[in-house]
């Protein structure tokens, strides 16, 4: 019986692609068999340390070869990889990981003393695994601790070869927690058979489209939604992979993609505005690049003109959840702009406020829901389920479809801006404003208004080195959005807050700038 389980992609890539190279940034580079072999004694490791299959271990770590030889050596053997983001909280963090009933933890280089901190709120925790570390690892010497490892260390004390895959293809891989950015983190969890099928289907032409002849970079945090699932659609497909490690600023990906000659590259637009500025800066050129897939948030179009003039790349948008495991949408390349369209194996349906399903699906704009047999209906630890009589997920977007099948998003129904009783959308101001030469990143934020309910407040930042009134933004609008959309401010700010996962965080802009508006008449 062939069970649909992950470790047949890096047993597919040791096989088949054997000498076919995985990079990591400032570390050197392996093949995928030597990585295959690690990988599997690793796994024999883990079980003489005690754990059990469906078991839970966290990884806390960057993108790197020790990571991903971690995330296979988890997953081969049953246990459940709980990916963990370094930008969260401590707080969240310690829920997370008492929620999932975490054993073990992988800590990467540099964060340690996080751990340290979290260990005494973690009393689950018995093993902490140093990676991207040569030889013994460094105490952290907290109480209640059955042992600590480098990850070369255990592979020499307790390394063995076992079987992988030896289990229902149903039983979980993998557990991640949503960014938080709209309400507190939910646990997605995954089956081997919902991330085998992902992997399928980001493996089509019009959507990641990987070959053997690709070099792949996974700008992509592998803590946010299994790095957009790219760490197995790239062995999968025998293509080389590229991991950045934990430096994702312009000077550092951009002389990596050209020292790797990347020719496909993945991660959110404000990964690219720094590689852009760098490149701009310095005159640099990136021949070899041949596809940016950029998602995350819905990208101007000023920006994705950028790129693609700049780099000589086309660009694909693509929209997602961690719930979807996380690939949605994705637009051919050469197609209009937008999220995309969805790949076999994912259906899409627009309803009305109350759930019923639109009569006409084109060109009108609806609740979306999606479903499909890498869609998860239920959060860690909960037994409601989340999707409709139909098996369809509420996503909690406003999105329309037009005639070709194109999605695309136009806002989250929780930012919807309510003033004087009707509705305004940040994401049409976002869109025409994100389209001036001047800017880098732009927000629509609703703050409270004693006479309108609401207002729209606006929030920019400029690209390096250039400069633009609010005046200026504010003609930018009139005429294309009705007067009573036009914001009630406009801020220019130095920095954009991102959230942990590389979004525009409207939660902090919302603190920060969220203060009444208007007159109290």
């Amino acid at each position: 019986m062939y069970r649909l389980t992950v470790d047949k992609f890096l047993d597919h890539a040791a096989k088949w692609h054997s000498n076919t190279e995985v990079v990591t940034a400032n570390r050197g580079r392996t093949s995928y068999a030597c990585l295959r072999e690690r990988s599997n004694r690793l796994s024999g490791a883990l079980l003489r340390l005690g754990l059990k299959p469906g078991e839970r271990v966290a990884t806390f770590a960057w993108n790197t070869q020790d990571h991903l030889e971690m995330y296979f050596a988890v997953m081969g053997v049953g246990l459940v990889c709980h990916t963990l983001n370094p930008r969260m909280s401590l707080t969240h963090l310690a829920g997370m990981i008492n929620e999932a009933g975490d054993r073990a933890i992988a800590v990467g280089a540099g964060l340690g003393e996080w751990v340290g901190k979290l260990l005494p709120s973690c009393p689950g925790l018995q093993y902490v695994i140093h990676l991207d570390e040569a030889g013994s690892a460094t105490r952290l010497a907290v109480a209640g601790l059955d042992a600590e490892y480098g990850l070369q260390e255990l592979l020499e004390l307790y390394g063995e070869a076992v079987p992988w895959g030896d289990f229902d293809e149903n039983a979980f891989a993998g557990l991640c927690h949503t960014s938080g950015t709209t309400g507190s983190p939910k646990g997605v969890v995954y089956t081997h058979r919902s991330n085998y099928l992902h992997t399928m289907r980001a493996l089509q032409a019009d959507a990641f489209g990987l070959t053997s002849a690709d070099c792949v970079l996974v700008a992509v945090p592998m803590f946010h939604a299994n790095g957009w699932g790219i760490p197995f659609a790239a062995p999968a497909a025998g293509a080389k992979l590229v991991l950045p490690g934990r430096n994702s600023d312009g000077r550092s990906l951009a002389t990596l993609m050209f020292e790797e000659s990347v020719t496909v590259a993945a991660g959110v637009q404000t990964v690219w505005l720094g590689v852009l500025d760098y490149l701009d800066e310095t005159g640099g050129e990136l021949p070899a690049l041949k596809r940016i897939v950029i998602g995350g948030s819905p990208c101007p179009d000023a920006l994705i003109r950028r790129m693609e003039q700049r780099l000589g790349a086309v660009v694909q948008t693509s929209w997602g959840m961690t719930e979807l495991s996380p690939l949605g949408t994705i637009s051919p390349r050469g197609a209009p702009r937008g999220s995309g369209q969805p790949g076999v194996g994912i259906d899409l349906k627009l309803v009305d406020e109350t759930g019923h399903t639109l009569p006409e699906q084109r060109n009108r704009i609806g609740h979306l829901r999606v479903k499909g047999a890498s869609v998860r209906s239920r959060y860690w630890g909960s037994d409601r389920d989340e999707v409709d009589d139909e098996g369809y997920f509420s996503t909690g977007d406003l999105a329309i479809i037009d005639d070709e099948g194109n999605l695309k998003i136009t806002g989250r129904a929780k930012d919807l801006v309510k003033s004087g009783g009707e509705w305004i959308n940040p994401v049409e101001i976002e869109e025409i404003v994100g389209r001036l030469p001047e800017i880098a990143l732009v927000a629509v934020i609703g703050v409270p208004h004693p006479r309108w309910g609401e207002r729209p407040v606006l929030i920019f930042e400029t690209r390096k080195d250039h400069a633009i009134a609010p005046e200026r933004v504010l003609q930018a609008l009139r005429g294309t959005v009705p007067d009573w959309w036009l914001p009630e401010k406009i801020i220019p700010i130095e920095r954009m807050p991102l959230a942990a996962t590389g979004k525009i965080d409207k939660v902090r802009l919302r603190a920060v700038h969220g203060a009444a508006v208007g007159d109290t008449t």
